[in-house]
Formats: C-alpha cells, sequence, structure tokens
C-alpha cells in the first residue's frame, strides 16, 4: 500500500510538473521592422523602436525587459539616447507584453535564441553599424546566457543593467524546496509580491504607473516563476563566458536581486567588464529619479568604452560590495 501511495504521489507530481510553450523550428531568417520582431521560428512578436533622424544612425542598441514588464520599459531612455544619435529597438518577450500565451514561460533556450536572431536581424538591417544589446534584469539574464554560452553574433558591447541572477546556488534550502514543490504540485497558482516589503525603485509615481498598466503582468503562475529561476541559474553559470565588453550597472539598495548572486556574477565575469555601482540605485536603474545619471553613463561608454564614466559610479568599491554581508 506505501508503495502504491508513493507511485501516485510520483505520478501527480510528474503529471504537474511545469510547462513551457515549445520553441519551434527555424523556419524563416528572423527580421526587425519598427512595430514587430519575427523570429526564426516565425513567431510575431510586438516591437518598439526608438530612431534618429541620422540615418543610419551612430549606434543600435537592443533592449531585453525584465519579468513581467515589456517593451515599452525603455521609452525613456530610448528617447534620451534617440536625441543622441543611437537607434534603440525592444520586443515583448515570449509571454509578456502583447506577445503570445501570456503569462506563460518560453524556457531558457527560446529566450536566447530570440535575443540572438533579433540581434542577427538587426545587423542585417544596419551594416556596420554598432550593435550593442541591453539586458534590465529578467532580460540581463538572457543577454549573459546569450552572449556566454555562444549563441549570441558578435556584437560591440553588452550592457546589464541589474541582471537576474539570483540562481539556486545563492538561494537557502527552503526557498529551493518550497519553489521545486509549487512548481511541480500547483504550477498553474498564480502568485503576487504583495507583502513582501521589497520596493524596486524610489520613483513612486512610475510604480504607481505599471501598477495601472494592464501589460504589466501583476500574478505570476509558480511555473513561470520556476522558469524564471531556471533562467538565473543559467545566467549565473554564463558569468565566466561573457567575453564581450560588458558594462554591469547595479544600484546598491537593489531589493530585488541580492548581494550575494550578483557578488558571485562579479567574481566570476573577466576582468575586462566595467563595473558601475550606484549609490542611491534601486533595482529599476533605468527608471530610478536619477535614472538619467544612468543614461549618460551608458550613451557615454557606448562612445569610448575605455573612458570613465561621467557619474564615477564605476569607481567605486566594488571590492567593498564583494565583501558585505546581505
Amino acid at each position: 500500500m506505501i508503495r502504491i501511495g508513493i507511485a501516485v504521489v510520483v505520478f501527480w507530481l510528474t503529471a504537474c510538473a511545469p510547462v513551457s510553450v515549445p520553441l519551434g523550428a527555424a523556419v524563416t531568417e528572423p527580421e526587425f521592422t519598427d512595430d514587430a520582431f519575427t523570429a526564426s521560428d516565425g513567431t510575431r512578436l510586438p516591437a518598439r523602436a526608438w530612431k534618429p533622424e541620422t540615418d543610419p544612425p551612430k549606434a543600435v542598441i537592443l533592449a531585453l525587459h525584465g519579468f513581467n514588464d515589456y517593451s515599452y520599459f525603455f521609452d525613456d531612455p530610448g528617447d534620451f539616447l534617440r536625441a543622441r544619435g543611437v537607434a534603440s529597438f525592444a520586443y515583448d518577450q515570449r509571454g509578456f507584453g502583447t506577445a503570445p500565451n501570456p503569462g506563460s514561460w518560453a524556457g531558457v533556450a527560446a529566450y536566447a535564441r530570440d535575443a540572438a536572431d533579433a540581434v542577427r536581424a538587426l545587423k542585417r538591417r544596419f551594416p556596420g553599424t554598432p550593435i550593442f544589446l541591453q539586458g534590465t534584469s529578467m532580460g540581463g539574464a538572457v543577454a549573459m546566457v546569450a552572449a556566454g554560452g555562444g549563441v549570441l553574433p558578435k556584437v560591440d558591447g553588452v550592457i546589464l543593467a541589474a541582471p537576474a541572477v539570483w540562481g539556486r546556488a545563492t538561494m537557502p534550502w527552503y526557498q529551493r524546496w518550497a519553489l521545486w514543490l509549487g512548481a511541480h504540485s500547483v504550477p498553474w497558482m498564480s502568485v503576487t509580491g504583495q507583502g513582501l516589503g521589497i520596493l524596486p525603485s524610489d520613483n513612486i509615481e512610475m510604480l504607481v504607473a505599471l501598477g495601472q498598466d494592464p501589460l504589466v503582468i501583476k500574478e505570476t503562475r509558480i511555473g513561470t516563476l520556476y522558469g524564471l529561476v531556471n533562467l538565473m541559474d543559467a545566467g549565473l553559470a554564463s558569468a565566466s563566458g561573457l567575453t564581450t565588453p560588458a558594462l554591469i550597472l547595479y544600484g546598491e539598495r537593489d531589493q530585488v536581486i541580492p548581494k550575494l548572486p550578483t557578488r558571485r556574477m562579479l567574481v566570476n565575469v573577466p576582468s575586462a567588464a566595467r563595473v558601475a555601482l550606484y549609490e542611491g540605485g534601486y533595482h529599476m536603474l533605468l527608471r530610478d529619479l536619477p535614472a538619467m545619471t544612468v543614461w549618460k553613463d551608458i550613451a557615454a561608454w557606448i562612445d569610448d568604452r575605455a573612458a570613465p564614466l561621467p557619474s564615477g559610479a564605476d569607481k567605486r568599491d566594488v571590492a567593498r560590495l564583494l565583501g558585505e554581508d546581505d
């Protein structure tokens, strides 16, 4: 009887295992227009573009949004960079914004391949123009997996804003256990971040607007959270393979991605990466109240990756961050 009970439980947990929307086979050349990105499997993902009057632009940025967000996240920095001759493009990643299957998870390989496809399409559209891959939070993990895993075409630089690298290796056992149990028993159940007391930004007006935006996901399926942690695992593991010139941005008041995984990431990235630490920065660096400081640093790094950043954030004591307790 005990064996039968165990078998039933195992079957139930397996049957309820989290699933991903499968990635299709490559059937077409990826294409990026001003309002849509078509991936190599033919999936059409809504997109936005911020283009300067100069043609061609002096540089092109592909921006990847964070978890439960969508392409609109880059609207303000996109406008700022457009005025400085830089074109920016962003698309709603699978399962987010107005992309197909909202609330679902596509899998680590799908997100990384989409980023590589999008870069490939932009390189064809802007031949000879410097291309930069920018990733924020979840988008930063996608960028790290694509760049560190060898699937990304050659780019001129990778810009990571508070990359999501809170993998299982830096989680206490009870968090890993609870996540696994939830994902393998009730993956369809939705949870919110309410009650956690986490402040992602000091820009309260912006946070209120996000709360009213119907395209920003408010309730997340546990199976999707499980997929996000898989991505963060892969992002953290990809740190040592990030040989592309990189600018890594982190706010010292970040309450979303703890210092421990960030320290582990920074220890493993090649020494050539530029690290900028913002004393008053929260997790949403590109939309915090002093976000323009970060935008100026990004613009300056694109112009000259060897010059000091205007804010001096790259002169902060990284060793102090690496040595702090959580």
